[in-house]
């Protein structure tokens, strides 16, 4: 399993590699949507740990992207984002996990 992290904050991008590469998860990061869609290939037993609130293109329309290449990764979306906008963007997704920033590590811990 490769957990694949797409957050454009180093910082928060930083401690979810840090963390899960304490726990033994092979991981790969990324700045942004595009660069993932180019470089990655997320298997059905990976994981896809994605910021809603990305620049340039947004996390759920990499989620639709991904998607429509047939990838089915578990997809774990986070954002600090109200309520009301997290439903809009994922409104007609395949099923999706949101965490609300700040993150804690027991709650990825628990997730995973």
């Amino acid at each position: 399993m490769v957990i694949y992290i797409v957050e454009d904050d180093p910082g928060v991008s930083d401690s979810l590699r840090f963390l899960l590469q304490a726990m033994g998860h092979a991981v790969s990061a990324y700045d942004d949507a595009e660069t993932f869609l180019v470089e990655a290939e997320p298997q059905p037993q990976d994981v896809l740990i994605i910021d809603l609130g990305l620049p340039g293109m947004s996390g759920a329309e990499a989620i639709r992207e991904v998607t429509g290449r047939g990838w089915s990764p578990r997809i774990i979306c986070i954002t600090g984002q109200a309520q009301k906008t997290i439903d809009e963007s994922l409104r007609d997704m395949p099923s999706t996990q949101v965490l609300r920033k700040p993150l804690s590590g027991e709650t990825i811990v628990a997730l995973l």
